[in-house]
């Protein structure tokens, strides 16, 4: 089941990228700065959902490494065995990868929630998987899955979020 397999692997990233929205931080990560012109990230990167989304996602990751054992191997799983320095460079990389892509976003003069394919659905996961890499890669099944069902995943979940009001835009 490479599907599962590849969703055991990726958990800490996604659950830190999607947790930042429920914070509602207001410390803007960039304390207001402006590069050439223009804001380096805006107010919808904060402090407060950097933090929470990075502890969230290490807090997923260690019950993934504190319970993995118990999934039973009747079930047929290969479960990539995760340990608590991955676990951080997944949720790390997934926070560093959306504040690379929202810099991005506003060098190019591009407004908050403006829509930015594949850098929304993608850069966050590219991010992980670059910060992870020192002390794990994936095999190539497990990397293609995540490149094909990240960017759907990421759309129902923010269709989620605006349907809930957690965010101002399906997207």
């Amino acid at each position: 089941m490479p599907f599962i397999e590849a969703l055991w692997f990726i958990a800490p990233a996604y659950a830190a990228n999607s947790f930042p929205v429920l914070m509602r931080g207001k410390v803007p990560l960039d304390g207001r700065r402006f590069f050439r012109g223009r804001r380096l990230l805006g107010d919808g990167k904060t402090l407060e959902g950097t933090i929470g989304g990075i502890l969230f996602g290490i807090f997923i990751g260690l019950i993934q490494v504190f319970y993995q054992h118990l999934v039973p191997q009747e079930w047929g799983l290969r479960l990539i065995g995760m340990t608590a320095p991955m676990v951080v460079l997944l949720s790390v990389g997934a926070l560093a990868g959306d504040i690379v892509g929202s810099f991005i976003k506003r060098q190019r003069g591009m407004e908050r929630g403006e829509k930015a394919v594949p850098l929304d659905q993608l850069g966050f996961l590219v991010a992980a998987l670059l910060f992870v890499a020192p002390v794990f890669i994936p095999n190539v099944v497990t990397l293609i899955i995540l490149f094909i069902v990240t960017p759907g995943l990421h759309l129902v979940s923010n269709m989620f979020g605006y349907m809930v009001k957690i965010k101002n835009r399906p997207w």
